[in-house]
């Protein structure tokens, strides 16, 4: 790899860490605590500030804030740190910002992320890999993103909200709680819609395992019994499916909020 190549106008401070063939555009500013894997690029009046780690070949584009203090009141300048995977993609207007005491010290982004314009990550997040955020989508703190998940423009996650593995969040939606793996999500106060055909389709699942889904699907948000109910009669019928055992574990696990789950009985069950 070649030396890095650092503009003029940009300041990097004393500390940081910068690793080959990263490019640093006119006015950026790299503070002493911060780490940029190899071939990075910072393309122009780009800040990354604190103890934040950018992992190899990720490129962020202007006016972008990276690893500011976290929007928390309850902060008092504790070492928290923000980690970006690599090859991730983060536009213009972007905020990221690390963690705090009270959710674990640190922010995590993983592999090969798309974070559009205006988008924001809020304290004590963990977002998984391969994930895109449309513009202006708001993750507030303490939330976790599932691998391959999609939050359409405009989209906003309350605290503590999990969102999970290839699930779809509608544009303009407001998610008060829990979306389940390979669910779909729409609506101001968002319900759960159906499965995420179409991206399952485009992601290559085969169409066996499409068709399982749907049906575990019906069955777990079904009109008798108990959620927990369901779930262990889910569990039974489909034991050896991979991606319905996923849902289950996620239901299992729980959290600070509900699971999202339909307005009405689930049918028909369709993808966006």
């Amino acid at each position: 790899m070649s030396a890095p190549a650092i503009h003029p106008s940009a300041v990097v401070e004393s500390g940081a860490m910068i690793g080959d063939g990263v490019r640093i555009g006119p006015f950026c500013h790299v503070g002493p605590d911060a780490v940029l894997g190899e071939g990075c690029e910072l393309v122009s009046h780009v800040v990354v500030a604190g103890r934040t780690s950018i992992g190899a070949r990720t490129r962020i584009f202007p006016f972008a804030s990276i690893g500011h203090p976290p929007q928390d009141l309850k902060y008092r300048g504790e070492p928290s740190t923000l980690t970006i995977g690599e090859e991730c993609l983060i536009r213009e207007g972007v905020t990221m910002n690390p963690g705090t005491a009270g959710g674990g010290l640190s922010t995590t982004i993983g592999d090969r992320c798309a974070f559009l314009a205006n988008s924001h990550v809020g304290h004590d997040c963990h977002v998984g890999s391969n994930v895109v955020f449309s513009n202006n989508v708001m993750l507030a703190g303490h939330c976790s993103v599932g691998d391959f998940a999609i939050l359409g423009g405009g989209a906003a996650v309350i605290q503590f909200a999990r969102v999970g593995a290839h699930a779809f969040v509608g544009g303009l939606s407001g998610l008060e709680n829990d979306c389940i793996p390979y669910g779909m999500v729409l609506g101001n106060r968002a319900y759960l819609s159906g499965l995420n055909i179409v991206g399952l389709q485009r992601r290559g699942f085969a169409r066996e395992d499409i068709h399982t889904l749907r049906r575990a699907y019906r069955l777990l948000f079904a009109q008798e019994g108990t959620l927990m109910e369901r779930v262990e009669d889910v569990a039974t019928t489909f034991e050896s499916h991979t991606a319905v055992r996923e849902i289950l574990d996620f239901i299992r696990a729980g959290g600070k909020r509900s699971i999202c789950t339909p307005r009405e009985a689930p049918v028909p069950v369709g993808g966006a």
